[in-house]
């Protein structure tokens, strides 16, 4: 008989987690052997635990799921990776297909769509919610009749971190040892994130970052 798939499942709120896990857990092919209350410790049990799939939520502490999804995507062996979101927002979905995502899946169906979508991720075929793709298609051929291609971040990846961690209240140090670099490095971060998105303070860099869904409100 064919191994269960091994599940990593990653959310903060314990409750959603559980619920998850009986979803997931009520399939004989599928098994979660892993959770994680956050991004960065997500990342850490997926190296550690050997897992063949990274089920991830969007709004997370540390690492949100995109950002985790992006580490998760340059380990040598990396898992599939399904995001699992209360967001129906175009901005996270490309987001995350863009992050090495194979599947982005609705907590208000999840019931519904998450053990389809983790079959389809392990026969590396992609899983859309529904309606996803009219938005996939109708944005791309808007942007095709403009001449454009798909818009850049205005931020780099490690800047992304380092706005989310300021935005949660962390320390220049604080920040400097949970992503290994010196806090002088973290400064500098944080005066090319307000000179690029054009803002003033820590206040206004927490207010970017809830708008762009990297911490909650």
């Amino acid at each position: 008989m064919t191994a269960p798939v091994r599940i990593l499942l990653a959310d903060d709120h314990a409750l959603v987690r559980r619920g998850v896990r009986l979803i997931l857990d009520s399939e004989p092919h599928l098994t979660v052997v892993a959770e994680a209350g956050d991004g960065a410790q997500a990342v850490d049990l997926a190296r550690s635990e050997g897992v063949d799939l990274a089920v991830l939520d969007v709004a997370m502490p540390r690492l949100t799921g995109i950002q985790a999804a992006r580490e998760l995507s340059r380990l040598p062996d990396p898992p599939r990776i399904l995001i699992l979101t209360m967001y129906d927002n175009e901005q996270y979905f490309f987001e995350a297909l863009r992050a090495g995502a194979c599947g982005y899946v609705l907590k208000s169906v999840a019931d519904r769509d998450l053990v389809a979508a983790c079959r389809a991720a392990m026969r590396n075929e992609p899983f859309l919610y529904p309606g996803a793709e009219s938005t996939l298609i109708r944005r791309y051929l808007d942007l095709a009749r403009q001449g454009r291609a798909l818009p850049r971040k205005a931020i780099t990846d490690r800047e992304e971190q380092v706005l989310k961690l300021v935005a949660e209240g962390h320390t220049s140090k604080e920040i400097g040892d949970l992503l290994t670099i010196s806090a002088k490095t973290v400064e500098r971060h944080r005066a090319n994130l307000l000179h690029k998105l054009g803002l003033r303070d820590r206040l206004a860099l927490t207010r970017y970052a809830i708008r762009a869904g990297l911490i909650e409100p």
